[in-house]
């Protein structure tokens, strides 16, 4: 049975790449519509046109058209971008269980920070976790909270900070600091499975039928694709952080998390604001 360790390695590095291959698709395709939705010159002369503009490309041009609503003759078979996600979650949920959960005893809990966890009960904590921490996020998006525009993401953010903290007090520095990466990217999965894709799911079936659609679907789907494209810079990070040691390996990295995420959702947030302003 000496092969047995190499199909794991093999098994382990396929899913890694799977893994970053899977991302490199879905942050691109997220990054590019969000990007659109905010540098597509606007069009005041159509009615049913919002926006449109062309694209250069190896040499090609794209004419991009975004419409108020569905447009006539919307075929049945509307792309819908949701299976780089998915795929992207389930190979990194299968690294989780391959890597740290078979070995929660030396890569999850370390006995000088919590000496009462056993790696059975670390490896639920980190199940927990993830669900729980997507059904606060989940309800406070459908709350009123969403209207304020800057107590909203102040909120998340100190409830964020709260779990990363919590999460130092369980395990051990290194995955404390991934657990919390490993959060952010299932609720940016979720956000796919449960809100993105099923609205875009009613309103491609309506507009084949030619029926009037809730356009508060898109907007529900919007809110949830900005969020995602502001919190993808810090995941990125955390997913590379395993390269920078000093940063994971502090007894702050709490506090490290907490300033990287308001960094990077501003560079984000700058980004987006200064294309939808050239676009006006």
């Amino acid at each position: 049975m000496e092969f047995l360790p190499d199909i794991s390695k093999w098994t382990q590095a396929l899913l890694r790449w799977g893994h970053v291959f899977f991302a490199i698709l879905w942050v691109g395709t997220s990054f590019t519509f969000n990007y659109l939705d905010n540098k597509l010159p606007k069009n005041s002369k159509a009615e049913d046109i919002e926006a449109e503009g062309i694209l250069q490309h190896s040499g090609y041009y794209y004419k991009l058209t975004r419409y108020h609503g569905a447009p006539q003759g919307v075929p049945k078979n509307v792309i819908l971008w949701k299976y780089t996600s998915y795929l992207t979650f389930l190979s990194g949920i299968a690294l989780l269980i391959l890597i740290y959960f078979v070995n929660a005893d030396i890569l999850m809990v370390d006995k000088r920070v919590n000496e009462n966890i056993s790696p059975s009960i670390a490896i639920v904590i980190s199940i927990l976790s993830i669900i729980g921490s997507w059904l606060i996020y989940d309800f406070i998006c459908k709350s009123k909270l969403i209207n304020y525009k800057i107590i909203f993401p102040i909120v998340l953010l100190i409830i964020g900070t709260a779990i990363s903290f919590g999460l130092t007090k369980i395990y051990g520095q290194r995955f404390a600091f991934l657990q919390s990466g490993i959060i952010l990217g299932s609720i940016m999965t979720m956000n796919v499975f449960f809100v993105i894709a099923p609205n875009g799911k009613k309103i491609a079936l309506s507009a084949s039928k030619n029926e009037k659609f809730d356009l508060n679907l898109s907007l529900r789907a919007k809110v949830r694709s900005v969020h995602n494209n502001i919190i993808t810079l810090l995941v990125l990070f955390i997913m590379l952080s395993g390269h920078a040691s000093f940063v994971w390996a502090s007894k702050y990295n709490w506090i490290i998390l907490f300033i990287l995420a308001i960094i990077f959702g501003m560079i984000q947030h700058y980004i987006n604001l200064n294309n939808k302003k050239e676009s006006n």
